[in-house]
């Protein structure tokens, strides 16, 4: 076997992807946070090393070759993988350090787990809990690999190897600027016409994407590339906010902007944006101890969140029966 004695880094894979995604070396460079001659280096020796032509650069920008783009390809699979070694190893030193490991997307996170958490350890004052905050695409791999014990996902669908529960019903709104054009509008968003406006979106892998896409493809419309992408639901809420544009958002994130006017909330035609958000975990192995009592807690308060909203009116409704979530991705 050929000793290998040169590999590529992992920040110059990285660059040459934002590259392809982004249509310019300088807006890669940018995002990460490296001068734009640095990163002309990086990709010469890339090119150098590799022995093939990457990138071609146009007026409009730069564009990856045929070559390139099949090397980024699989700079993405090279990238994803050392993304779940570190986040594994990271797993391992909360699981050693913690008697619970918990997963939770953003939204959860920020709005709900803190108080299941902090019933839980009002009764097990001494429980060391981990908790790792991600994207519901990540939660659901670190359930199925066994970094976590548990995990709280807004993504929608059948998801392979987990059963849950659901623990809350949400919904996503069409939030905007009060000097954005649609908040003087009177008439609603039609589907079609928010699949092509450029949104503040979410990251692929968020719960708050997948549900927006998936209720888009249930109508045969399909959303197109986001104005701007970013990693967390409050980075999209400022930006909205500054004017940056339209977003999808859940109501948990926007409802008390939306209250006060800060944001202004745009009716969407004919476009069903609710979702279940759910706890889940490996199929076969039902939550016990302190885990399983986190899932009887999240379960008993969106049960008792239900009867509330039903008390003044509202349509919400949760389920206590377990979720097989077979068959799917």
């Amino acid at each position: 076997m050929a000793v290998v004695t040169w590999r590529p880094d992992p920040e110059s894979l990285s660059l040459l992807v934002l590259v392809g995604e982004r249509g310019s070396l300088t807006a890669a460079a940018c995002e990460l946070g490296i001068t734009q001659p640095a990163a002309s280096k990086r990709i010469s020796l890339l090119e150098r090393r590799l022995g093939v032509r990457l990138l071609v650069r146009t007026r409009q920008g730069s564009a990856l070759t045929e070559s390139g783009d099949l090397v980024a390809g699989w700079a993405r699979r090279v990238l994803d993988e050392l993304d779940t070694l570190v986040d594994g190893a990271a797993a391992l030193r909360r699981r050693s350090a913690a008697q619970l490991a918990v997963a939770a997307s953003l939204t959860v996170a920020e709005h709900l787990l803190p108080t299941w958490l902090g019933e839980l350890r009002a009764g097990a004052a001494t429980l060391r809990v981990g908790l790792e905050v991600t994207n519901s695409t990540r939660v659901c791999a670190m359930v199925r690999g066994g970094s976590a014990d548990v995990g709280f996902i807004e993504s929608p669908g059948v998801l392979a190897g987990l059963r849950g529960r659901p623990v809350a019903q949400d919904r996503l709104v069409l939030v905007v600027a009060p000097g954005h054009p649609w908040a003087r509008r009177r008439r609603t968003v039609e589907a079609a016409e928010l699949a092509r406006t450029p949104l503040i979106s979410r990251e692929e892998g968020s719960g708050t994407r997948d549900t927006a896409e998936r209720a888009l493809a249930e109508i045969g419309e399909r959303l197109v590339a986001p104005l701007l992408e970013l990693g967390s639901s409050a980075a999209v809420r400022s930006t909205v906010l500054a004017g940056g544009g339209p977003a999808l958002l859940s109501e948990l994130v926007v409802g008390a902007d939306v209250a006060v006017g800060a944001l202004v909330e745009v009716p969407v035609a004919r476009l069903d944006l609710g979702r279940t958000l759910r706890v889940v975990w490996r199929a076969g192995q039902r939550p016990s101890g302190a885990a399983g009592a986190l899932v009887e807690l999240a379960v008993a308060a969106g049960q008792a969140r239900s009867s509330s909203a039903r008390g003044v009116g509202a349509s919400v409704t949760i389920a206590g029966s377990e979720d097989p979530l077979r068959n799917g991705n």
